[in-house]
């Protein structure tokens, strides 16, 4: 899905659902739009739910979409979270060790590549540390920092991932101003390998910074906040709107309608424009 991304010059969207409701609304709007998705999920969301209920969502919607979809597991630490995801199904899985020593990093790559190659699972991973908020694991903008071309390279020729996130000054979260991002190292990574390269931090950024983006070979594009802001927005605003109809089916219904906005609002930007 993305190396044919990336060789067709536009961005597969990876969005990170919360529950079956924004699943479907995924789903659905790639769907609608005849366009290849990513379901995320985040280590919270597969803790929460449980490994086998997110599945059994993913087989049962996924089966009935008429364009692909993969599942694959957000920003992982944990070993044992990742074995599981693998173990019930999940097609791709990222290990995000960067924030240890760059050997450290290789070494528990390949590691997870060595588990998932066997099933034809995809492996992503990041070098470089992407500031703001994920999973609750907080990142300052002091201790971001951009992922050397040199060093990336060196990365993806030793790990061999499917997928690479290198840390381009991008951030998780809501940005509190103009994100001040390397195209430099971008492209000197981008020239460097044919890997699709993922974007994370994808809320907030302009459409000519998505179309920069892509265009220097991002083939994956993280969207996670919008889709939080959708859905608590959503339902609550339905019941500010209607504050004497108390039908949780009407508030779930206008909450899905915002997911489903949120997509295909953002497919469409990280269309081809050719």
């Amino acid at each position: 899905m993305l190396k044919e991304a990336r060789e067709g010059g536009y961005a597969v969207g990876a969005f990170n659902i919360l529950d079956y409701n924004s699943m479907k609304a995924v789903i659905d709007a790639a769907s609608g739009l005849n366009s290849p998705v990513i379901v995320q999920t985040s280590v919270k969301t597969v803790l929460f739910w449980g490994y086998k209920p997110i599945i059994h969502w993913f087989r049962e919607l996924a089966g009935k979409a008429d364009v692909p979809v993969t599942i694959h597991l957000d920003h992982c630490k944990d070993l044992e979270v990742i074995r599981r995801c693998m173990e019930h199904g999940w097609t791709s899985v990222m290990i995000d060790a960067s924030s240890l020593p760059f050997e450290e990093n290789v070494a528990l790559s390949k590691q997870v590549l060595d588990l998932a190659k066997p099933l034809g699972i995809s492996v992503e991973a990041e070098l470089g540390e992407i500031g703001g908020v994920e999973d609750d694991l907080a990142v300052s903008e002091e201790d971001a920092h951009l992922a050397r071309p040199e060093r990336a390279l060196e990365f993806v020729d030793r790990v061999k991932v499917d997928c690479f996130a290198p840390a381009i000054g991008t951030a998780h979260g809501v940005y509190k101003g103009v994100p001040r991002i390397s195209y430099a190292n971008l492209e000197a990574i981008s020239s460097g390998t044919a890997i699709p390269l993922a974007l994370h931090g994808g809320t907030g950024l302009s459409e000519n910074v998505f179309r920069k983006c892509i265009s220097l070979g991002c083939a994956k594009v993280n969207i996670s906040t919008q889709l939080k802001y959708a859905h608590l927005d959503g339902f609550a605003g339905y019941h500010r709107e209607h504050p004497d109809e108390y039908n949780p089916l009407k508030a779930l219904g206008a909450q899905y309608e915002a997911l489903k906005r949120a997509v295909e609002e953002n497919i469409m930007l990280f269309r081809n424009r050719d």
